[in-house]
């Protein structure tokens, strides 16, 4: 989505004012100086100063006009973009992506919040490069290699790899979309790599593809309840078993009617044991058993 015009004209304000250009007690371009540099609108040069107001990074001064406002940022006491993403990612670790906005992060930069467009359009590339960098901390198992080793167990592996991502950050999840892809390098390379695994033994590129991205997206779309927990537990100051516990006697009202059998066997056994973790390795083995029996099935069968 486009930033809008009068955000990116406040956005080259911002920077003027962050590298001194415009300092503090300064009057800023008018209205109209706006429209005229700009080919804007009244309408939209008044937002511009408007939005640098509720930044505070500009006041009315009666008899000048407006003004730089005092605190705004010092010449190079900004942070640097990789300063800006790794800080993006702590507020999302701890607060999920509903959490994050411009506004939320530049506070905790102790910047204003227009200072920020100068690192990143919005928060969809913000949110790319924070993926991005989560990928580069975490490449695909360097102890393998794609073209040698067993294909099943580099799949297992930058699955698990994957798996581990998403529950240190939790917010990952949310992020990564396979309809509409991220453009993230370190991202694509993990693709890349499952690609490899399985081309080494013999699979057609569209079949490397399909199955790379088949068990990334179950590894995805499984760790999506890790943020809808987290909030959960946020909002309700319950862990989910604290939640359970308290769940207890409906569950055993409702499996005490007789209408669930299945579920009300399960329940008294002792491989009852349903967290994420177990779920997931459950299904990733029976994703790769299919995998399996398809690599290896006659060519009519495909």
């Amino acid at each position: 989505m486009d930033t809008p015009v009068y955000r990116r004209i406040a956005a080259g304000i911002a920077a003027r004012i962050e590298a001194g250009e415009l300092p503090p007690g300064s009057r800023i371009p008018s209205t109209r100086q706006i429209m005229a540099e700009h080919g804007v609108a009244m309408a939209t040069a008044t937002k511009v100063i408007a939005h640098l107001r509720d930044e505070g990074l500009v006041r009315a001064k009666p008899g000048v006009g407006t003004v730089v406002a005092v605190g705004a940022l010092p010449p190079g006491t900004g942070p640097d973009r990789d300063h800006v993403v790794r800080t993006a990612i702590v507020i999302a670790d701890a607060e999920g992506l509903h959490g994050l906005s411009m506004r939320r992060l530049a506070g905790e930069l102790g910047i204003p919040t227009m200072s920020v467009y100068r690192h990143v359009a919005d928060k969809e590339e913000l949110v790319l490069l924070m993926t991005d960098r989560v990928m580069a901390a975490n490449p695909p198992p360097p102890r393998l290699d794609p073209e040698r080793d067993d294909w099943r167990t580099c799949l297992e592996a930058v699955a698990r790899l994957q798996w581990s991502m998403h529950r240190r950050h939790t917010w990952l999840a949310q992020a990564i979309s396979f309809t509409r892809p991220l453009f993230a390098p370190h991202a694509m390379a993990h693709t890349e790599w499952a690609m490899r695994a399985l081309a080494a033994h013999g699979a057609d590129p569209g079949t490397q593809f399909r199955v790379a991205v088949t068990i990334a997206n179950y590894v995805r779309g499984t760790a999506v309840n890790l943020e809808d927990e987290a909030q959960a537990e946020q909002e309700s100051g319950l862990t989910e078993t604290e939640w359970m516990d308290r769940q207890r006697q409906h569950f055993a009202a409702v499996l005490a009617t007789g209408r669930l059998p299945m579920l009300a066997g399960f329940m008294a056994g002792d491989d009852r044991d349903f967290d994420l973790d177990v779920l997931l390795e459950f299904g990733l083995q029976r994703l790769l058993d299919g995998v399996d029996f398809y690599l290896r099935a006659p060519i009519e069968f495909r």
